[in-house]
């Protein structure tokens, strides 16, 4: 098992602002990123029948192979991104079909990056992501807000990223 991060990239757009926060906090730390963008995941059905060019498979069995898992996704409509949300729906398969995949996900750690407009982040944004942690017995480690209205990327809140990284053990 790798004792590194593995950040599951969720924006709708290349070049995106969550993007740029992404390589502004990971900048020169082991990472691998997986940008959902480029992936082909079908919305979770109850038949458990899904095309042959499905990777959700492929891609939780990559996220076992890492300690720390950290979801990067903007802001929509105050909540995680579309295709995030997908991936989420996606795991009642690890629960349903492939339950010992599911379990090798317990002792992991989990993260947040949320990039949005508004000043704070949502209330109740974060409430998937800790529920998701208790679930499969992972670790929640934290998350950090960008406010894109506030602030330049490149001089994101150094006190915040700090902070964010010591919580995540990558700094």
């Amino acid at each position: 098992m790798q004792d590194s991060t593995i950040i599951i990239l969720a924006s709708a757009r290349k070049k995106s602002d969550t993007l740029q926060v992404v390589e502004r906090i990971f900048h020169q730390r082991n990472m691998h990123c997986i940008d959902l963008l480029d992936q082909q995941i079908a919305p979770y059905n109850y038949e458990k029948k899904y095309p042959a060019e499905d990777n959700f498979q492929e891609i939780i069995t990559q996220c076992i192979t890492f300690q720390k898992i950290i979801f990067a996704t903007p802001v929509y409509w105050y909540s995680m991104s579309g295709m995030l949300k997908n991936f989420f729906d996606r795991l009642t398969d690890i629960v349903t079909i492939n339950k010992e995949l599911g379990r090798k996900l317990a002792g992991k750690s989990i993260g947040f990056i949320a990039v949005g407009a508004d000043p704070e982040i949502p209330p109740g944004f974060e409430t998937p992501f800790t529920s998701i942690a208790h679930y499969f017995d992972m670790q929640f480690i934290g998350s950090i807000y960008y406010c894109t209205k506030n602030e330049r990327i490149k001089d994101l809140n150094i006190q915040k990223l700090s902070e964010f990284l010591k919580r995540v053990e990558i700094g």
